[in-house]
């Protein structure tokens, strides 16, 4: 049975440094992806709500009483 052997490692490998402008586009999508995410828990009812009803608040109910939003 042949048995192979890893190369030695001359030092440590530092990663590759990503620039800003890969980075940013990705930021900003998930800041609003948040934002929205945080909308539709915390907010969707009442005087800012998007949708009639209380679809929504039922459908996050548990999520808002988990981040400790009030709502009833």
């Amino acid at each position: 049975m042949a048995q192979s052997v890893a190369p030695p490692t001359t030092g440590a490998d530092t990663p590759a440094a990503l620039p800003i402008r890969a980075i940013l586009p990705w930021a900003v999508f998930f800041g609003v992806l948040m934002l929205v995410l945080l909308y539709f828990v915390g907010a969707e009812q009442g005087a800012t709500s998007v949708f009639s009803g209380t679809d929504v608040h039922e459908w996050v109910h548990d999520g808002r009483h988990l981040l400790g939003f009030p709502c009833h």
